[in-house]
């Protein structure tokens, strides 16, 4: 059994200045984002510049953080912003909702798509490899945090922590959990599938089905929030509600995109039988 090691959130100071470990894992994640973004550009099937890439992140970076500070307020955290309005400015203490922060970046995305003359979903398809990183980094931000805590785990289990500003109870380091599955295997896949040319839709039917099934099994082993606890049959948690229709939403776009992909290889192998 382990113990929290009680990191401190403040990584550094300067003068009145104060960067917090949270706020550097964003700007990691999308240091991350750009690098790999820079990379995929290459590539003689994706029609992106390196401007563009440095554009979208842009507007991703407001979409994530408008939309995930607005979807904390609005699915998590309502009666604490009526108490203080201005919490909603402090990032640094945590409280970004994923689903709040993946709702900006639609939108963000869309007025991109629209002003670049690009289809809204070429600019998912190319974007979502990159968001992973983000997400990996983010939970590592919880960690540190000391936010998100597990629940209760066996004693017995090797990796099983103890919060000492919790309780002295083992508990799963659920932050970490997602960190792994939300991060880095979400990564591996993602990197993956985009490898190699795939019909539009289709990466962002697979990010969206694999984020869904990841955050719908890890919320499992992660404590409920405390002001809302259990909202359905006593076992499902926000996240989990959340999760499902980015599920559905995702099995709908891959399917479209397989459909779309069957009708132009059909069209092909009509066109050359005929000829």
């Amino acid at each position: 059994m382990l113990t929290y090691p009680n990191i401190d959130p403040l990584a550094f100071s300067i003068g009145p200045l104060k960067v917090h470990w949270y706020g550097l894992m964003y700007l990691f994640g999308f240091i991350g984002a750009w690098i790999y973004g820079i990379q995929r550009c290459k590539r003689a099937d994706l029609d992106w510049t390196r401007r563009q890439v440095e554009d979208v992140i842009f507007y991703g970076a407001l979409g994530v953080i408008l939309g995930g500070r607005l979807g904390y307020t609005l699915f998590y955290g309502w009666e604490g912003f009526i108490a203080d309005p201005l919490s909603i400015l402090q990032i640094w203490k945590g409280g970004m909702s994923f689903h709040g922060g993946m709702l900006g970046v639609f939108l963000a995305m869309l007025i991109y798509a629209r002003r670049h003359g690009k289809p809204f979903f070429e600019v998912t398809d190319f974007i979502a490899p990159w968001v992973p990183i983000g997400l990996g980094a983010g939970r590592i931000g919880n960690f540190i945090n000391g936010e998100l805590v597990g629940r209760v785990a066996d004693p017995d289990l090797p990796w099983a922590m103890v919060f000492p500003f919790v309780d002295q109870l083992p508990r799963h380091p659920s932050q970490l959990y997602q960190a792994l599955t939300e991060g880095l295997l979400f990564f591996l896949i993602l990197w993956w599938y985009s490898s190699k040319p795939r019909p539009v839709m289709a990466v962002s039917g697979v990010f969206m089905m694999c984020y869904g099934c990841f955050r719908f099994t890890t919320e499992f082993f992660r404590t409920p929030d405390a002001h809302l606890g259990f909202i359905a049959f006593d076992w499902m948690t926000m996240g989990q509600l959340l999760s499902i229709p980015m599920i559905v939403v995702g099995v709908v776009l891959f399917h479209l995109a397989m459909k779309k992909k069957g009708t132009r290889d059909e069209g092909r192998g009509t066109r050359k039988s005929q000829t």
